[in-house]
């Protein structure tokens, strides 16, 4: 009862007009670059995070939430439009949504997606109510060597999980660790790999080295990729014949609380977040499809769409659970938002709902809020959204760049800052050109003092034993739980890969196989002629196999 107390006095903080003003400015912000290809939610906290120096805690963190749920529900329309994914976890959404598009039910699948996104991102922002503050009245009884534990399982998650490669991930996780050692040392006073540069004494700042991998960093890696001409904007009919059917909303009602069942438990936990819960989602919707809707897939079947968007936001929704009381960020944008509360001297954890509950509770009530706007800005607005797909691409990252520079001077108005945003820029290219995820470096950097913090403490308390790091309980279950996980995140992505190269191949087969009628066509018509029905020209053979290698790449 006392939490639906709380929960009702941050509902009276939320709607005051201006906490309702920057709640709906977070969710146009996130809806906006979450349909923009190749920008995420991560970026846009990270660019605005310096920007928002000037606002209260309260109202800095409900833009970001806001920015975060909208992300999420701006990917799909990307995903359907485009056929290109506004973010990672939109790639599923883009298997059945896009070929819905190509059918002429464009309308169909975003609202699906919606209406989708509203119901998993309310559920789940129920969960969160009712978990996080027993989950966080737990936290209070775990010691040092059991946090720890809890850090263990992040990094080695969020670095062999998140990206194509464990051992990049990992490299890239250890890069992360060493930016977070520079500076001086808490405990002896003495600087640590600062190379005698005096600006380095206080460390690195992770907003800096979030910018320049997000921000720099995509927009060098887009530009050295970018080509001329159109974007291929399937347009959007109109008409209510377009619009979701009744049989639609019989399919898509029970992916919704699918997905929603499958996101929210793996966005708790650092399982690779949204990216892992769509693809579950999906392949459990496809083996439960019955017929005629089972031959659907692949196709363009409503219910590919409606569950893996679900998961998207239902995890988006459990990935606040972990930050909240135990202070871990499981996703990139959730390590950047762990930045935001720390810039603002605020320690994410069990004490959090005791110290500051009014931020906490105003914060999970601008959820709620956010979810009804997202909705309202969603639907009928979806014409202006497909608008922003239009603006060149020159013009959007030159602008992404004066606000990344901008957002490195007033993190602590000094040009050095604007030197190691560069310097990270360029290798967040070179990361990117060679595979290597910039996550886990992003989480390294925030959570490694933390371990180390943590590990020191453990030490001291077990006199130097290192067998005290696993004396709980708790601690060892946590090394055994993070065992199964990572086997069974890693069968998950194996069985990812084959399905994806199982698709390559009926493709490549199909293809091949057109490209055979079309030689045989032509083969035919030169042992008899006839003029009257005209030649196939091999120019047409020639744009055939063209499209064919470009389908194969």
């Amino acid at each position: 009862m006392d939490n639906l107390t709380l929960l009702l006095q941050g509902f009276a903080d939320a709607l005051q007009p201006m906490y309702l003003l920057y709640a709906f400015i977070g969710v146009l912000v996130g809806t906006a670059v979450g349909v923009l290809p190749g920008i995420g939610p991560a970026m846009t906290v990270a660019l605005l995070l310096p920007l928002t120096y000037t606002l209260e805690p309260t109202a800095a963190l409900i833009v970001f939430a806001g920015i975060y749920y909208g992300g999420m529900y701006g990917g799909s329309t990307t995903s359907i439009l485009l056929n290109t994914p506004g973010e990672s976890a939109s790639i599923v959404t883009a298997l059945e949504g896009n070929k819905m598009a190509r059918a002429g039910r464009a309308a169909a699948a975003l609202a699906t997606a919606a209406i989708g996104s509203f119901v998993a991102g309310t559920i789940a922002t129920v969960l969160l109510t009712l978990l996080a503050p027993t989950l966080a009245r737990f936290a209070v009884s775990l010691g040092p060597a059991d946090y720890f534990a809890l850090m263990i399982v992040a990094f080695l998650t969020v670095g062999a999980l998140l990206g194509s490669s464990v051992p990049r991930g990992l490299l890239s996780l250890s890069i992360g660790l060493l930016i977070g050692l520079v500076g001086t040392d808490t405990l002896t006073g003495q600087a640590r790999y600062t190379l005698g540069i005096p600006e380095l004494g206080d460390g690195i700042d992770v907003v800096i080295v979030a910018v320049g991998l997000f921000a720099l960093g995509e927009a060098i890696y887009v530009a050295s990729r970018l080509r001329g001409g159109e974007l291929p904007l399937i347009p959007i009919t109109r008409g209510w014949k377009t619009w979701m059917r009744r049989s639609d909303w019989k399919r898509s009602w029970k992916p919704w609380l699918r997905g929603t069942a499958i996101g929210f438990p793996i966005g708790t936990i650092p399982a690779g977040g949204a990216d892992v819960a769509t693809f579950l989602s999906y392949a459990s919707e496809r083996s439960l499809a019955k017929e005629p809707y089972k031959s659907q897939f692949g196709k363009g079947a409503i219910e590919g769409v409606a569950g893996p968007e679900a998961a998207n936001n239902a995890a988006a929704a459990g990935v606040l659970v972990p930050l909240l009381t135990l202070g871990i960020p499981t996703t990139a944008t959730a390590a950047i938002i762990l930045s935001a509360f720390k810039t603002y001297n605020i320690q994410p954890g069990p004490q959090l709902f005791d110290t500051n509950p009014g931020l906490v509770w105003a914060l999970i009530a601008s959820l709620y809020i956010g979810n009804v706007m997202l909705l309202v800005l969603n639907l009928p607005l979806v014409g202006m959204w497909v608008k922003l797909l239009q603006i060149p691409r020159p013009y959007l990252y030159a602008g992404i760049l004066v606000f990344a520079g901008l957002g490195a001077y007033a993190a602590n108005f000094t040009v050095f800052d604007i030197a190691i945003i560069a310097v990270f820029g360029v290798l967040g290219f070179f990361m990117r050109r060679q595979g290597f995820p910039v996550s886990p470096m992003v989480v390294g950097a925030i959570l490694g003092p933390m371990a180390e913090e943590q590990l020191r403490k453990s030490m001291q308390i077990g006199m130097g034993n290192p067998a005290y790091l696993v004396h709980s309980g708790f601690a060892i279950t946590v090394y055994v739980l993070l065992i199964v996980v990572v086997i069974l995140a890693l069968w998950l992505r194996r069985r990812r890969a084959r399905y994806e190269a199982t698709v390559e191949a009926f493709d490549d087969t199909y293809t091949t196989s057109t490209i055979r009628t079309v030689d045989l066509e032509i083969e035919s018509e030169e042992e008899h002629p006839e003029p009257e029905r005209g030649r196939l020209s091999t120019t047409g053979v020639s744009t055939v196999r063209e499209r064919g290698s470009k389908k194969r790449k």
